[in-house]
């Protein structure tokens, strides 16, 4: 008997018993879910329009979730572990240490999972961290370390929490944290998990799931609502909300314009990647990529994705940044990847926020062994990729 099988009849049992249904969803998550599971990826490279080289630059990492180059000291990499431990990394030396660790849960795709450093790290110290923590809470917290001290030999401390939000579920919380250009912090939310969005998160705007939030963090503790967010005053819709209408973000990045391009993964059929701007609704779960979600959507008041594809070439979107290495035909290119079939892509971005990006214009760069959770450019302007599933930090060069 297989395992779904006896997990079906567990429920069944449960549900006997009056078992809360919000509980036996989450388990069945917990143990059905394959959505931040490390799958085996082809070999590599296989089909690539682009040449390009994956190098291993760091091994022994316990699924890495994020990367963070330490404004101000460029030989300084901070690897966020799933499990809990901020590593920092001596690009220079081959050294690794522990920063900071986190009391954190794993179920499904929750752990430690989101890094921002300060606009002002340098003289200020401060970064910010996301992760997951008992009770179904995801926790953003400030830490600080003395300003300019060497992260290997600084002593992070915490200095208080910025928000507490509750998940129904342990998947599709999404987890990252970013700067903007404007100097405010970005969160993007996912819609809370299971499926379907049973409880729409991604269209109400009376609760911070399913949303991009926007927070002034120098202002107030722990936060104030910047004036500015396109909700403020608005009756029935919580003011922290900037953009809405996602299931997962699973990474997102500002371009050199200073336009947020978010990569959200799908369920049934499409992976897309999409523009986020000031009140804009990405569509999320009345449609999914460019297609409807639910048999009567409407497409009015929302905005599409710049490109999606679908499940002949993955499952599970990851997204990248702007290309601004040494491979030429990369240049200015958005690179990211899918986590489960180890397909990268490059793609030119449109000048228009509304604009799809024409299908011959995106790139191949292959399929690789390789679980890409998250991407991030060094200050030389290095490419590199989290291998989730082996535990390996790559860079991206020409071959």
């Amino acid at each position: 008997m297989n395992l779904r099988r006896l997990v079906m009849m567990l429920f069944f049992v449960l549900m006997l018993l009056g078992m809360n249904l919000r509980h036996i969803r989450s388990l069945a998550v917990t143990l059905l879910s394959d959505d931040y599971q490390a799958h085996a990826a082809p070999a590599a490279p296989s089909g690539g329009d682009v040449k390009i080289e994956l190098t291993a630059r760091a091994t022994g990492f316990e699924q890495p979730t994020e990367l963070g180059f330490v404004p101000g000291q460029p030989e300084r990499l901070l690897v966020l572990e799933r499990t809990g431990a901020l590593t920092w990394l001596d690009l220079a030396a081959d050294r690794r240490g522990t920063l900071a660790e986190f009391d954190v849960v794993t179920r499904s795709e929750q752990g430690l999972l989101g890094l921002a450093f300060h606009p002002e790290f340098v003289t200020n110290g401060r970064f910010f961290v996301q992760y997951s923590v008992k009770g179904d809470r995801s926790l953003i917290e400030e830490w600080r370390v003395p300003a300019g001290e060497d992260v290997a030999t600084a002593r992070a401390t915490a200095h208080h929490v910025v928000l507490e939000v509750e998940q129904p579920y342990p998947n599709h919380n999404g987890g990252q944290l970013l700067f903007g250009p404007d100097g405010h912090l970005y969160v993007p939310m996912g819609d809370g998990g299971f499926k379907d969005d049973i409880h729409g998160h991604g269209q109400n705007r009376e609760t911070l799931l399913g949303n991009i939030l926007r927070l002034d963090v120098d202002s107030a503790e722990p936060y104030a609502v910047p004036k500015d967010n396109p909700f403020v005053g608005v009756d029935g819709v919580l003011p922290e909300i900037w953009a809405y209408g996602l299931r997962n973000p699973w990474r997102t990045t500002f371009d050199p314009q200073g336009r947020m391009v978010v990569a959200d993964v799908g369920q049934n059929a499409w992976e897309e990647v999409a523009f986020a701007s000031s009140g804009a609704n990405l569509g999320w779960n009345r449609t999914e990529g460019n297609a409807c979600f639910q048999a009567d959507c409407s497409f009015e008041g929302t905005r599409g994705a710049m490109w999606a594809y679908g499940r002949g070439q993955g499952t599970s979107i990851t997204g990248g940044v702007v290309y601004r290495g040494s491979v030429k035909e990369l240049a200015n290119h958005y690179v990211f990847g899918d986590f489960v079939s180890g397909r990268l892509w490059a793609m030119p971005l449109p000048s228009d926020l509304d604009a799809k990006v024409d299908a011959k214009s995106v790139r191949s760069l292959g399929k690789w062994d390789l679980n890409a959770a998250t991407f991030a450019t060094a200050p030389d302007g290095v490419l590199w990729i989290a291998d989730f599933g082996r535990g390996r930090l790559m860079t991206l060069g020409a071959p």
